[in-house]
């Protein structure tokens, strides 16, 4: 295939299409300084593949990425494969696929297998709860469960009921958020793990890095475990950060114990 430009003002019939019977690629584009394959659609898909036994969109980009596809309310690229990869990017020195969404950036529908890490760039792993009230309870929040099984902020010290603290306060984000569904019920993301943002009060005790932390009296806030007897089975997590006296939020290794 030469240099091709495709445009169809007919929405059933596509701009460019390529057909290989004898098992070859049905489109391929090579750039050696720009994109290999761009296309936009406004309605639909912007570039859609289909291979029985090859793989449905092969791309390698030198400078640019190999395969751009725009799409404002469809999918960017669908690529479908009944035997080889549905679609292929590699990059010898960048990111192999990029993928930006405004609701989810990638949806998988089946298992997903990585051999090699996972890095994420956030600080906790955490796990909707369902939430008591009306109010919404603002991250940074200590909460314990509730009769009914739902959330509701803590208030009384010492208190084994402790779940944990609310993610998203302050420069910490959730890495992962378990058990995230719909719900008629107002939820939230409780850090299970990791470092968190807590409100602390440490009026009654000053509290220095690596103390224990607990439920305090004063509603939604941690602080000082400074009674071992009472602390087992209610204590939050580990001070990262002192604060001498007063209100506020620290950062928080959370250790649920």
């Amino acid at each position: 295939m030469g240099n091709v430009v495709g445009d169809s003002a007919d929405a059933n019939v596509a701009a460019v299409a390529g057909t290989h019977s004898a098992g070859g690629d049905g489109i391929r584009a090579t750039s050696t300084s720009g994109n290999g394959l761009s296309a936009r659609s406004r309605d639909s898909v912007a570039i859609f593949a289909e291979s029985v036994n090859n793989t449905g969109i092969a791309a390698i980009g030198h400078k640019e990425p190999g395969i751009s596809g725009i799409s404002d309310s469809g999918d960017g690229v669908r690529a479908t494969s009944t035997s080889g990869n549905g679609l292929s990017a590699r990059s010898a020195n960048g990111v192999g696929g990029f993928f930006q969404g405004g609701r989810l950036a990638a949806f998988f529908e089946g298992d997903v297998e990585v051999t090699g890490d996972i890095r994420l760039v956030n600080a906790d792993c955490a796990e909707d709860f369902d939430v008591s009230g009306a109010e919404k309870i603002e991250p940074g929040t200590v909460v314990v469960c509730g009769g009914n099984g739902a959330l509701r902020p803590s208030s009384s010290s010492y208190d084994r009921r402790v779940v944990g603290v609310v993610s998203g306060a302050g420069n910490y984000k959730p890495a992962i958020i378990l058990d995230r569904q719909e719900s008629v019920e107002q939820r939230a993301p409780v850090a299970l793990m990791g470092k968190v943002f807590c409100n602390v009060d440490a009026d009654e005790n000053p509290i220095e890095v690596g103390d224990l932390l607990t439920t305090a009296s004063t509603p939604g806030h941690a602080m000082k475990a400074s009674d071992p007897s009472r602390a087992f089975g209610a204590v939050i997590g580990k001070a990262l950060r002192p604060l001498a006296a007063g209100r506020g939020k620290i950062p928080v290794l959370v250790a649920l114990q």
